[in-house]
């Protein structure tokens, strides 16, 4: 099998994390259209994430923040953003790069996509809020977890008009086909 030197894989996620970029500029501008909102998981110790220390011990691996109906300051680069959101009734400012992360979900219209973060061992050093904490599994597709997708999933079903909503499958983009074999 021929090696893939132009790394397609790399180049997709970029595209995809783009796709992020794109949504979440246009939220930051006009917000958030119809009943369309976001859970995004993340590598809390992934390089450039800045989170509270009190965030990063209650978080240490990874976090899934919802972006619906309370968040403020949202503010879009082209390599990260940054949000406020609020943590049991205590305001927090987070900053995510797109590389942090590992999944994207808008239950309104079932879209998901998933990314494979480095492993720890190509992070670059935790920072000790954070010593200690379990490492992060080796890079593999990470989903949104059962909890949020089954909240997002009765919270679509029980909309504001009380009308059931279809219980399709997500659209999942999984990049593992684009994968080179080892």
């Amino acid at each position: 099998m021929t090696e893939d030197m132009i790394r397609y894989d790399i180049l997709v996620q970029n595209a995809l994390r783009g796709v992020i970029r794109k949504v979440l500029t246009e939220v930051a501008k006009t917000g958030l259209p119809g009943n369309h909102h976001f859970f995004i998981t993340f590598v809390t110790n992934a390089p450039g994430v800045k989170v509270s220390n009190r965030m990063r011990e209650q978080y240490p691996e990874q976090m899934t923040i919802v972006l619906q109906h309370q968040f403020w300051d949202l503010d879009v680069t082209e390599t990260a953003f940054d949000v406020g959101l609020s943590f049991s009734d205590v305001p927090e400012k987070l900053h995510v790069p797109y590389s942090a992360i590992r999944g994207f979900y808008d239950p309104s219209v079932n879209f998901e996509l998933e990314f494979d973060v480095e492993n720890s061992d190509t992070l670059s050093a935790v920072p000790e809020a954070a010593a200690g904490a379990d490492e992060v599994p080796d890079a593999e597709p990470a989903k949104i977890p059962a909890p949020a997708r089954k909240k997002a999933k009765a919270e679509k079903e029980e909309d504001e008009d009380g009308d059931e909503t279809p219980n399709g499958g997500a659209d999942v983009v999984s990049l593992d086909s684009f994968r080179k074999n080892k």
